[in-house]
């Protein structure tokens, strides 16, 4: 019998084949149509991993990017159900949260009525730092009872700032987020990256995982987000063993590359994510 990490990947890739992931006239739609071996990569690839709907045109953009968004969002969640034992908290998996809801950034709101008042000073900061990623991973404050429920470890007169105590008056902390990109083309690599870096600089706090969930099927595209200096704690690909096999039943050269990733690790499979999370 499948271990329930191996069920809950294939019930991921159905959700993935039965909205986000379409085919149009032999093609899935994760490929480039004008690039024959995005074309050829992706048939493979679908094919090891189910029936995809077949549709005269394939859906928008967008629609399809939040589809594939949604997958990864319920993915997650029921993973972090499982993981209880590994990581005891309060988790939820959500999407559509500005970082400033946040206690490590939760002083960007602060500075948006600082701003919106001051044109002078709005033309200076921009808007850039007010991001909200395509899936996020948030932990609730804890109540004094649930950290006391072992053994006495706080009261009224100790560990008076920390954000982890409700107590303290704490909202909820930003543990990862998660940019999900069905394809990846340059304008989205630069989306990612930019979102990397502003989690890393305006935060208060503790930073939170940032890695980047990923369909590509063509490897120099997914190495555009993978290889670098770390911005990106590691992206994750939705079916990163059958994309192995079957760059080396086409005899691709671009196998090497996708090894390089996977060996300098940079890349792993959606399967990794919730473990990784974990930590």
């Amino acid at each position: 019998m499948a271990v329930w990490l191996t069920q809950a990947r294939k019930r991921f890739h159905a959700e993935c084949l039965a909205g986000p992931i379409t085919e149009t006239k032999g093609v899935p739609s994760i490929a480039d149509v004008s690039n024959k071996a995005s074309r050829e990569i992706s048939i493979g690839l679908v094919a090891k991993i189910g029936d995809t709907q077949q549709l005269a045109e394939k859906p928008a953009g967008q629609t399809a990017g939040h589809m594939f968004e949604s997958a990864c969002q319920n993915f997650l969640a029921d993973a972090f159900d499982k993981l209880q034992h590994l990581r005891p908290g309060a988790f939820s998996v959500e999407r559509g949260k500005a970082i400033s809801q946040f206690d490590q950034y939760a002083h960007l709101d602060e500075l948006r009525v600082l701003a919106d008042a001051s044109k002078e000073l709005k033309t200076h900061l921009g808007t850039d730092y007010l991001i909200k990623p395509d899936v996020v991973v948030i932990r609730e404050a804890e109540t004094d009872d649930s950290i006391n429920s072992v053994s006495p470890l706080v009261d009224a007169n100790v560990a008076r700032r920390t954000s982890l105590r409700a107590a303290n008056g704490a909202i909820s902390t930003l543990h990862a987020s998660i940019s999900c990109k069905l394809t990846i083309r340059s304008d989205r690599v630069q989306n990612t990256r930019s979102e990397a870096l502003n989690l890393m600089r305006n935060r208060k706090g503790r930073l939170p995982h940032i890695a980047a969930v990923t369909a590509e099927p063509v490897p120099s595209r997914i190495a555009a987000i993978a290889l670098g200096t770390g911005d990106i704690d590691c992206v994750y690909h939705f079916a990163l063993p059958e994309l192995v096999a079957v760059l080396r039943e086409q005899e691709r050269e671009t196998l090497e590359l996708v090894e390089t990733m996977i060996e300098g690790q940079r890349l792993r499979d959606i399967a990794d994510l919730p473990l990784d999370l974990v930590i």
